[in-house]
């Protein structure tokens, strides 16, 4: 129940559309996130009691109402917002920490069919951008932030922000992370290709060419 409550309260803290008591009500009954993370708390229950089927039949029915896909068998902390969530997918053995944010399109999956542990474990305070993919059995640390349409496939350590394909860390500054702009997140393609026209320009006027 307080898990719940924290989702709940975690709309309003990240979802300036969510206001007053009409974004109470809004939240209640339109946000498809917040439904989501209501249904796999309870699908999760059935999985913990080991039910058979349920589960299963349950996050299916999740997933026709909110298309939004969550295994029975994630285990996913307090305070989690899902912003849209088409096209959210969570497989079974990934681990979310507290106060996490998901974009819409965001998959937390495995690589292959590999037994056991497959799927990776998010830190606390974590945003992913919309469209990332997170891969494999890998550790994204706290204060983590992962731009939009990243595609992450090695661990990450905390405090950092990642981008690219494959991702890559471009700023580690050692403090929680909580802007949710995504056009603040620098583009490392875009800063190597202007360091070497700067180089170029070096070499152009030592050698005076034109």
């Amino acid at each position: 129940m307080l898990a719940l409550f924290s989702d709940f309260k975690a709309v309003f803290d990240r979802d300036p559309a969510a206001r007053g008591l009409g974004g109470f009500f809004e939240v209640l009954f339109t946000y498809s996130g917040f439904h989501a993370i209501v249904l796999h708390r309870i699908t999760r229950l059935f999985w913990r009691l080991k039910i058979p089927v349920i589960p299963r039949i349950l996050s299916q029915l999740n997933r026709f109402m909110t298309g939004i896909e969550i295994h029975p068998g994630a285990r996913i902390g307090r305070g989690f917002f899902i912003d849209h969530g088409m096209g959210v997918i969570i497989g079974e053995t990934t681990e979310i920490g507290d106060n996490v944010t998901l974009f819409q399109g965001v998959t937390l999956g495995g690589t292959g069919k590999e037994a056991g542990k497959r799927h990776p474990t998010i830190g606390h305070n974590v945003v992913i951008g919309a469209g990332a993919k997170v891969l494999g059995n890998i550790h994204i640390g706290h204060n983590v932030k992962i731009g939009a349409n990243s595609v992450v496939l090695k661990n990450v350590p905390d405090d950092s922000t990642v981008v690219g394909i494959p991702g890559r860390v471009v700023r580690q500054k050692g403090k929680t992370l909580d802007n949710l702009n995504h056009s603040d997140i620098p583009d490392p393609i875009l800063q190597r290709l202007q360091h070497l026209q700067t180089e170029i320009n070096l070499i152009k006027k030592k050698f005076k060419i034109r």
